[in-house]
């Protein structure tokens, strides 16, 4: 009776609860369903990143852009989000927006009123979507941003038109990208009202023609990229407050600056990459800091030609704006002559077809501190008063064909603030006598790849060798030295005495320590990098002992004769070290034990005839991980070559038979031979003769009971 009772209380608040149960599980059904796929949401909108007013959520594979996220955001980033559209009410939650980065969202949509509420965004990045498939509803989404100062639109597919229209009445611009688009010709009206523009970016599109006043607008314009397009030429160049200009990697011909003396504004100038046929004429008056003409076909041809008449001197350009047609005419043998070079810099010609420099065309740049000249056809290169100018510190003239560097008499300090000097790939026999006096700013020469020859300490009187060598001693300030194929003979006198070498290369110079490191043992404390690859280095004639260059950091002994490891000190400061291709067939023990090899960083071992017999250290090096191309060493193992990476384990246990007593080791070898043959012997015999009990009876006579 008593359970009975139990029973029917709790069947009573059962039915009584039930109304409550209902409501709670609708409640949650409901909440359920308006999240949609509430997990996954979830997960994604965890996944992004809030710090100090920066929300980052690129890469999140998001559909739709987040609502959860703080609200306080000044930056939020989605780059890299399959968005495809951004909806008028995404950007709702989020009203103090100042930067905005939809990089890579595959958007070929953007709502009319997307951005409505928008006031402080000022950065917005849309590069690489698809804006050209909607661009007149996209346009009218970015015309509600009165404040926007940075927009970038690269890698949209965008027209000259599209272009236009989206930039249309944005007026607070100061920087835009369109690079990586359509834009094929620019005219007044594509940058129309954009006033306070200072960037614009307009490179790798297809541009081949830029209308005479396509920039006269923009009245703040300082920084202006055209690389990678195909202009075929600049004439009656005018954006007198432009500080930066990049017309690279176009298919320029002729660069001309308008010839009013006016002042320009530029500062760097990029022409590299080109067809230029012309020195470029420059400004009058300007500030030009940086000229790069790198890659093109110019060169000097006033010594080429003799053009005895004024008008086989010049050209003439038809310039034809509407109704009004401009001349200028152009001194082609003295186009530097006009150009204003006094604030000059940084100089790159290389990669022309210079074969000279004319008279005073380095006078005109007295403050040049860098200039390069390498891969020309410069033939001599003449060295006098103010040429090159004393203010420079660094000039490249490798990869030319100098047979003859000429200086001037009397001129002592000519190169008192060089500090590198790079006169590689040439053919001098030498320098002039007194090149390097009062040098004492150098730091860096390179001469390799000349068949130079060094002085002796004293010239004696009978002294047969060239009178341009080359004496690098009491060179307080050279630092580095490379000397790579330059025919040298065995070092004589400690050639280097006197200076404070760090890094020095005598590659490619066969016979030049004549077994010896001895020559070097005056720069041996301060040697930090030292290169003898390729010199006849061999452990025959003398053991390579380095203890003496306790600074050394990298050594390369590649490509010689070596059989064994050379010898370092205690306090070895040696990191990389280079072996390959050399004859060395083991690891000697103490290449694995000894503590100053144990600390090297990489060691080059590969190109080696070993042993795979004479390999038990690899086990250790490959422990500290030292080889560093370990997987392209090999050893003979009788006829093959094996990769020392995939021995068996245990090979050089079964390889100890090489060392058993000669002897007895072709004993073993030669009776299992002998005892074969006598059997052979004995079958043919028996075959070719009577048979053998015959023979008995015959010579034996006995008789025989049957």
């Amino acid at each position: 009776m008593h359970y009975v009772a139990l029973d029917w209380i709790r069947a009573a608040l059962e039915m009584e609860f039930l109304p409550l149960w209902l409501c709670l599980g609708f409640h949650f059904l409901v909440v359920e369903w308006r999240n949609g796929s509430g997990m996954a949401t979830a997960a994604s909108q965890g996944g992004c990143k809030a710090v100090d007013g920066v929300t980052d959520c690129r890469g999140r594979n998001l559909a739709l852009v987040p609502r959860n996220l703080p609200s306080h955001s000044r930056m939020l980033i989605l780059d890299a989000n399959p968005l495809r559209v951004l909806w008028n009410h995404s950007l709702q939650a989020y009203s103090h927006l100042e930067n905005l980065s939809l990089h890579s969202c595959d958007l070929d949509r953007i709502g009319h009123y997307a951005f409505q509420r928008q006031e402080h965004l000022s950065t917005l990045g849309l590069a690489d979507n698809h804006l050209s498939e909607n661009y007149k509803e996209t346009a009218a989404a970015l015309h509600t941003l009165l404040g926007l100062r940075s927009l970038d639109l690269s890698g949209n597919s965008l027209t000259e038109d599209m272009a236009a229209l989206m930039l249309q009445n944005l007026s607070s611009l100061e920087a835009v990208s369109l690079a990586r688009n359509t834009l094929m010709r620019l005219d007044d009206s594509v940058f129309e009202g954009l006033e306070h523009l200072r960037e614009l970016d307009l490179q790798r599109n297809y541009i081949f023609e830029i209308e005479g006043g396509a920039f006269d607008g923009l009245t703040e314009l300082r920084r202006l990229n055209l690389a990678y397009n195909n202009l075929p030429c600049i004439v009656d160049f005018s954006l007198t407050q432009l500080r930066f200009l990049n017309v690279s990697y176009n298919i320029l011909e002729w660069f001309l600056a308008a010839r009013e003396e006016v002042a320009f504004e530029l500062e760097t100038l990029d022409l590299s990459h080109n067809q230029l046929l012309f020195f470029p004429l420059l400004p009058q008056c300007s500030k030009l800091h940086t000229l790069l003409l790198r890659d093109n076909n110019m060169g000097f041809y006033r010594d080429l030609y003799n053009t005895s008449l004024p008008q086989e001197m010049v050209a003439q350009f038809l310039l034809v704006d509407g109704n009004v047609t401009n001349v200028t005419t152009v001194k082609l043998w003295e186009e530097f002559a006009s150009s204003d070079l006094s604030a000059l810099r940084f100089l790159d010609m290389s990669q022309n077809q210079f074969w000279h420099l004319p008279d005073g065309f380095l006078k005109k740049a007295p403050s040049l501190s860098h200039l390069n000249l390498n891969q020309n056809c410069l033939k001599m290169l003449h060295i006098r008063e103010h040429e090159p100018p004393g203010a420079l510190t660094e000039l490249d003239v490798s990869h030319n064909q100098l047979a003859e560097l000429r200086l001037a008499p009397g001129l002592t300090d000519c190169l008192k603030n060089l500090q590198v000097f790079n006169l590689s790939s040439n053919q001098l026999p030498g320098v002039p006598a007194g090149l390097f006096d009062n040098a004492s700013s150098i730091t860096t020469i390179d001469m390799s790849h000349n068949q130079i020859s060094l002085c002796p300490q004293v010239v004696p009187s009978d002294w047969a060798g060239p009178s341009s060598c080359v004496d690098f001693r009491n060179m307080a300030s050279l630092r580095s030295l490379s000397l790579q194929g330059c025919g040298l003979k065995s070092l004589q006198d400690r050639p280097f005495q006197g200076t404070s070498l760090t890094h020095l290369d005598l590659s490619s110079n066969w016979g030049i320590l004549n077994g010896s490191i001895s020559p070097l043992w005056a720069v041996a404390p301060t040697l930090q990098v030292l290169a003898l690859r390729n010199i006849g280095l061999s452990s025959g004639t003398a053991e390579m002992d380095f203890s003496g260059f306790g600074n050394l950091r990298e050594l390369d002994l590649s490509e010689n004769s070596l059989t064994s490891f050379p010898r370092f000190s205690s306090s070895l400061a040696l990191r990389t070290l280079d072996l390959r291709r050399n004859f060395l067939t083991a690891i000697p023990q103490r290449a694995v034990s000894e503590q100053p090899l144990r600390s090297l960083q990489a060691v080059y071992l590969s190109q080696n005839p070993y042993d795979c017999c004479g390999v038990e250290g690899w086990g250790a090096l490959q422990h500290f991980k030292m080889v560093a191309d370990l997987a392209m060493v090999t050893c003979n193992l009788s006829s093959k070559i094996i990769r020392v990476v995939e021995l068996p384990e245990g090979m050089p246990r079964d390889c100890k038979w090489g060392q058993v007593d000669t002897g007895l080791f072709y004993l073993v070898l030669i009776l299992p031979s002998c005892l074969t043959l006598l059997v052979a012997c004995t079958v043919i015999f028996l075959t070719f003769k009577k048979p053998l009990l015959q023979v008995i009876k015959s010579r034996c006579h006995w008789s025989s009971i049957y």
